[in-house]
């Protein structure tokens, strides 16, 4: 076999171990999950007809529903790969990634299985947030066939590039209880996005926070794919950050890896 065929091999086994943990210890990630749907509930519900109104015009809870989910499916991904951070430190801190290191495979399998792992997981609960979103009344008419995939294509885009910075966190962490901590920020900033409010609601000192971190970009563009508004340059904004963060990732999460294998 070719040395690409066997990193495949390889690659393949490593991603397979990793969906087998999280299929056999599934609370992690479900409650992981419970985040950006129990905030979906709160905010449509509780606040719904209050923050509407911030959004333009009166009251109105499905004009609210179509504007939150879009920032909910983004704080999804967040959510999930939190939990990529944590798996990540538990392996390098329980002594596998050394039984790995003295075997015949390749060495950035453990971590590309983890990166593929999480993205595959991201997705489905992308799909389980929006699945809730349409029960409680978010649709999508106007959406075309082209769009709903370049909505896709973001959400699979934006989940490799926090994946991959979510598997430096866990790799730079020397406990789980630490990796979950230096995750938190991707939790927390989608809260200081336009996820919940618009960006013109906001104090004008932090507009520019908000309008340029990651988020609020995938945020927009996600909505001017699924419900027709502006987007501007924040498709452009969206993708540099993305590839980007992705970049960044990557290369971080490389040196880390093979810095010090007794760790």
């Amino acid at each position: 076999m070719s040395s690409l065929s066997l990193s495949v091999r390889d690659c393949s086994t490593m991603l397979r171990r990793n969906l087998l943990h999280a299929r056999r210890y599934p609370s992690l990630t479900l409650n992981l999950l419970l985040t950006p749907i129990m905030l979906l509930l709160l905010f449509v519900y509780i606040f719904g007809d209050t923050m509407s109104m911030g959004i333009g015009g009166g009251p109105d809870r499905a004009k609210y529903i179509a504007y939150i989910v879009p920032g909910l499916l983004l704080m999804t991904i967040g959510s999930t790969v939190v939990g990529t951070a944590i798996s990540v430190s538990n392996d390098m801190t329980e002594g596998i990634i050394a039984r790995f290191r003295t075997m015949a495979i390749h060495r950035g399998s453990v971590i590309v299985g983890h990166v593929i792992g999480s993205v595959l997981q991201s997705i489905v609960s992308v799909v389980l947030v929006g699945a809730v979103g349409v029960a409680i009344g978010f649709r999508s008419t106007d959406a075309t066939v082209l769009e709903w995939f370049a909505a896709l294509g973001l959400l699979v885009l934006f989940s490799l590039s926090l994946t991959w910075i979510a598997v430096g966190m866990g790799l730079i962490s020397p406990n789980a209880e630490a990796a979950s901590n230096n995750a938190m920020p991707l939790i927390l900033l989608p809260l200081l996005s336009s996820a919940f409010v618009p960006l013109h609601s906001m104090p004008g000192w932090f507009q520019p926070i908000a309008q340029y971190q990651p988020f609020t970009p995938a945020i927009e563009t996600l909505r001017g794919l699924l419900l027709g508004t502006e987007i501007g340059n924040n498709a452009w904004l969206a993708i540099a950050w993305s590839l980007g963060l992705t970049v960044l990732g990557y290369f971080w999460s490389k040196a880390k890896f093979n810095q010090d294998p007794q760790r």
